[in-house]
Order: structure tokens, then sequence, then C-alpha cells
């Protein structure tokens, strides 16, 4: 079952606005702490020894580098440490959490198109051959309205499926290709005489409808691991297919 959201453009907009703030956040954390890494990185020996002996700066100190005894003074307390521990184990978290949010969502698009194909293959198998032979079937414009209704009523961008064009690409076969407002083309392939073997002896072939999906799915894994890894890159957008076959009735 799919996820369903009363507003999506309110979700999607909160979601991006949570999205911002968490690289925003990313960002200044990480700056901070390569700063403070960078002030006191040559003293580091130095600071370790007198740590352990619960070392306090003396006046002549604080008053030849005022400025280093103000930045570094802070990271003599427990919670300096849990403030940089948070600046490294921050980027992980973020990466995790997206993670997670991007594969949940790919793995619920798939389920909703795969019900979607399902649908328009129980629908295509139940309407009439008569009408195959002419140009532009209108049993087969039936069944991509089926598919694009589902897709719609699941909150799923149809990406202007209904104003695709039907291009026949094979025998009994036609395609709708789209060219709207998804990050890539949404296409959907209706076949009308998918021959299926059965298991029987002698082998029996069924003429059956099939419908396959290919949707372009939007990546927001690859912003994050840019923000970490500048150098790395990942593909933004990936095609998710999936089919279903229904034995003709007619």
């Amino acid at each position: 079952m799919g996820i369903e959201i009363g507003n999506p453009e309110s979700f999607a907009l909160g979601w991006r606005s949570a999205f911002s703030a968490a690289i925003n956040v990313l960002r200044a954390t990480t700056a901070l702490a390569a700063e403070v890494m960078k002030a006191n990185f040559s003293e580091f020996p130095q600071t370790l020894s007198k740590l352990g002996k619960s070392y306090s700066p003396s006046k002549d100190e604080r008053t030849a580098s005022p400025l280093r005894h103000q930045v570094f003074n802070p990271f003599l307390e427990t919670d300096a440490a849990a403030l940089i521990e948070f600046a490294v184990a921050l980027p992980l978290l973020v990466v995790l959490v997206v993670g997670i949010f991007d594969f949940g969502g790919a793995f619920n698009l798939k389920q909703e198109l795969s019900n979607a194909a399902r649908e328009g293959a129980r629908f295509g198998a139940s309407q009439p051959t008569n009408d195959l032979s002419r140009a532009n079937p209108a049993s087969v414009d039936a069944v991509r309205y089926v598919v694009d209704s589902y897709l719609l009523k699941a909150n799923i961008n149809d990406c202007d499926l209904n104003s695709a064009s039907q291009v026949a690409v094979a025998a009994m076969t036609w395609q709708y290709t789209t060219t709207g407002t998804c990050a890539g083309a949404l296409v959907l392939t209706i076949s009308r005489a998918n021959s299926v073997q059965t298991n029987s002896a002698p082998p029996v072939y069924l003429p059956c409808t099939t419908v396959q999906i290919s949707y372009p799915y939007q990546w927001h894994f690859n912003r994050v691991i840019q923000v970490l890894v500048p150098s790395a890159t990942y593909a933004g957008v990936s095609q998710i297919p999936t089919d279903a076959t229904a034995v003709n009735m007619d």
C-alpha cells in the first residue's frame, strides 16, 4: 500500500525546507570544526600534555595570545568534545537519513507503479480486439487513461501522460513517451498480443495484454554526498521499471 498524502505540494515544500535547513547546519558545523582544527593543529601535542595536568593558562600566555586562549579554552570542557563529535557524526547522519528517505520513496513508488500496471493490464485484457487494426486503437488509449488515473489517485506525478501521443513500436504494441513535468521521460508500453506459454503438455500459448511502465525517479542522495565529497558523481535520475500481464478475455 502507498502512503497517502493529503496535500502533496505542502508535503514537498516542507520536506525541501527541512532538507535545506539540514544542509545549512551541516555546512556551518563542518566549517566551524575545520577552523578550530586548523587554528590548533600545530599545538595539539602540547595541548594533550597540558590537558593531562589540568592545565590552566598563565597570565603571560593569555596576554601573549588572547585569541588563541579564547578559541581553545572552550575545548578544555566536556561540552566542547561533544560538539566536535557531533560535527563529525552529523554528515554521516544526514547521509543516512536522506538515504533512508530516498530508498523508501523509491520502494513505495515501485509498489504504486506495479499496482498501476496491474490495473492497466487487467483492464486491457477485458477490451475487444476488433479495433487493433486501426491506426490509433481506442481500446489502447483506454488502457493509458486507466494507468494515468491510478497514478493521479495515488498522488504520483503522471508527467503529463494523459497528453502523450500514441506511437506503434511493433505488431500489436503501442508506446507513450512523456515530455512533461518529470525529471525524465515516463514511458508506457502496451502490448495487446503478448504470447505467454503455459506449463501444460503440450504447451499452450495464450494471448495476453502486457503493460510496462518506466518511471523517472529523482534521487536526493546525490546532492548530499556532493556536500561531503564534492568530486563524487552519482546519477540524479533513475528509471524504475515495472510490468504486469493478464490473459485476454476476447
